[in-house]
């Protein structure tokens, strides 16, 4: 799985902002990362339990006019893995669940590239995800929700469309039993003090 300091100046550990933006480039939820690997590869992240969620203000396009986190200070019970690699419209979330930390199954989050600033790195999460369970069967998640954000003018019709073939793709590899991700990621733990908040 590789580990280390990176040709891209972020080393194992390293806290940098992960930031969720729009069409218009505003950001509407950021909350701090630990950078778990860094290479021309992959840019592995980690949500520590307890990151603090910020939220800008200001009048975003949808239902409620608030990210859908909103009102969530915290992320809460076990960490989060972000798997992504450059220039691929998608990260593969890893999710464990419970005081056993049991994982349950892949989770494909599509979401623009992300790209690098500063602080941290940029992407706009694009409703549409795929949860693969541990038996290679997969299933769409929130495809309807995706017009919905389309009629409130979040996403442009074309983008829906970009994020659905990207999610036929995705899918026609695992069909083909094809990942690219390691299934070692399944077993990976954080380093002791990682999970107290950044």
């Amino acid at each position: 799985m590789g580990g280390g300091a990176s040709q891209h100046g972020w080393s194992t550990g390293d806290v940098v902002l992960r930031r969720e933006v729009l069409n218009d480039g505003r950001c509407w939820c950021r909350f701090p990362v630990r950078v778990v690997r860094d290479d021309e590869e992959l840019l592995a992240t980690y949500i520590p339990t307890g990151a603090q969620f910020d939220f800008p203000p200001g009048e975003w396009p949808i239902a409620g006019g608030r990210h859908p986190w909103h009102g969530k200070k915290r992320w809460e019970g076990n960490g989060v893995l972000m798997l992504q690699r450059p220039d691929d419209a998608y990260a593969i979330w890893v999710f464990w669940f419970g005081e056993e930390r049991a994982f349950r199954g892949w989770y494909v989050n599509l979401q623009e590239p992300f790209r690098r600033n500063g602080a941290g790195y940029d992407t706009q999460d694009l409703e549409l995800d795929i949860v693969v369970h541990l038996d290679g069967r997969w299933e769409w998640k929130d495809d309807e929700l995706l017009d919905v954000r389309v009629a409130e003018g979040r996403f442009t019709p074309e983008q829906a469309a970009a994020a659905r073939a990207e999610g036929r793709r995705v899918t026609a590899q695992l069909d083909a039993g094809e990942r690219w991700w390691d299934d070692d990621w399944a077993d990976w733990r954080p380093p002791a003090g990682w999970d107290s908040a950044p």
